[in-house]
Parts: C-alpha cells; structure tokens; sequence
C-alpha cells in the first residue's frame, strides 16, 4: 500500500510570512503523495477585531456566529488558502484549494447545543476521498482549509486538526497514512514555558494522565484528542512537531502511539 502524508500547519507559522515561506518550501520538496490542511492563525481574529466583532473562545475552539463565520470564510478559503497555492506553484508544487464544499469533501453537521452554543461549527460526518484521489494519483496535491458543509448551502467553520485527522482517516481506507501537525514548537511539552520539554513518545494512558493534571491546555486539547482518535481509526503514525519535522526527522518532536 503507498504511503501518503497529510500534514496540517497552524499556529503562529501561518502569521509570520518568513516561517510560512520556509515551511511551504520544504512541504514543496517533500517526495511521495501528500495533502495539506492549514489553520488561520491570528488573521481571522485580527480582522473581526478590526470590524468590532466579537471574539469568543472555548477551550481553544473559536465560537462562530453569522458574522464571524463570514470573516473566517474570506480568511481561511480566500486570502491564506489561495496565498498558500500561490506559494506552493512558485516551489513547482502543484496543488488545488479545498473547502470541505469543493468535491463534496467535507460534510459536516451543525454542532447542537449542549452546555456551549458553539454557532456555525460543523462537526465532521464523512469524508468523501474520489475527488482527493483523483487530484492526488495526478500528482496534484489538496490543499484544504478549516470549512466544511452541510449540503444544505450552509458553510461551517471546523478545527483544521479535525480536518487533518479525518482527512487522514478517510485516506487511510486506500493509502498508508502517516498524520503530521506542525507549528511554532518542537513537539508536545511537558512545560508549555520551556521549548526544550518535549515528550518524545506518547501512549494515551500517559496523554490521559497528564491532561488530569493540567499540562494541556488551550488549542493543544483538541488537537491531541483528534490524533489519538486518528490512530484509533487506522492512521499509521501520528507526530507533531516544528514545521522542519517534515523533512528533518533529526530534531526534536513528538509521537504519539496508542
């Protein structure tokens, strides 16, 4: 079975123009089948300010209402989606923007109401992978941003490293998958204050340990529990990891293993 690599890029990487330029260069050499998903940084956030919208977050997941979601549909599937394919054809990468609703990729629901009114949140459903598949046995590489569908018109904001783990879990049905996050750090830390505490290789009773005792917070509780769901569901390895991980496997980062 051929391997393919889905790789999602957040945080801080997708505000500094330099770090993205690097990252984009080395995910444009890295050899074998791929796909990308890419959060929207501080961009989204920055521009509802300017617009006197309010920003609510809830355990690292943004709340979405009807103006909001406007905001991160024009970020995230217009200015950073098509600034990382313009990236990505000057490094003679050829790659196709995604929102879940292109292909019917992406289908998701409308999260209900619980505790949290999270608004225009979609909670993924099925992947469908012909259309990925065709573009990607091409030579063409997916790029996908963090909006989904509900194939009733309505457009949904959707955590990008659930994006990446279904992505990823989906594919693995016809590929071997390995799930790679980066961002500004060297992999999970034990201490979120020192960059060089980081935890080589983790099982879940260690990840389900230490989220008691605190050590996770903020956006990294839901991007481990989407890995750990992703290996769950026949994804073959899962690292997290700087964005120089992806072609430097000398450094720094971390796996995580059931």
């Amino acid at each position: 079975m051929e391997t393919i690599k889905i790789v999602k890029v957040g945080g801080n990487v997708i505000d500094n123009e330099a770090a993205l330029e690097k990252f984009l260069s080395q995910f444009a050499s890295l050899e074998g089948l791929k796909v990308l998903v890419h959060g929207g940084g501080k961009l989204a956030t920055k521009l509802a300010q300017d617009m006197q919208v309010p920003v609510n977050m809830v355990d690292g997941r943004r709340i979405t209402d009807a103006a909001t979601l406007d905001i991160i549909s024009m970020v995230y599937a217009g200015k950073i989606n098509k600034n990382i394919i313009a990236k990505l054809q000057a490094y003679n990468c050829n790659a196709i923007g995604f929102s879940g609703a292109d292909g019917n990729t992406i289908v998701s629901v409308k999260r209900p109401v619980k505790k949290i009114d999270y608004g225009y949140v979609g909670d993924v459903k099925k992947v469908n992978t012909k259309a990925m598949q065709v573009l990607i046995d091409n030579d063409i590489t997916p790029v996908f941003c963090a909006i989904s569908h509900d194939q009733n018109g309505q457009l949904l904001n959707t955590n990008a490293d659930t994006i990446a783990s279904e992505v990823a879990i989906a594919l693995s049905r016809h590929y071997k998958t390995e799930l790679i996050y980066c961002f500004e750090k060297n992999g999970v830390l034990l201490d979120v204050d020192d960059d060089n505490s980081v935890i080589d290789y983790m099982d879940s009773g260690t990840y389900e340990t230490l989220k008691i005792q605190g050590k996770f917070a903020g956006g990294m509780l839901p991007k481990l529990e989407n890995c750990y769901y992703a290996l769950q569901e026949g994804v073959s390895r899962v690292i997290i990891g700087n964005p120089s991980v992806i072609t430097n496997r000398d450094q720094k980062f971390s796996t995580l293993y059931i």
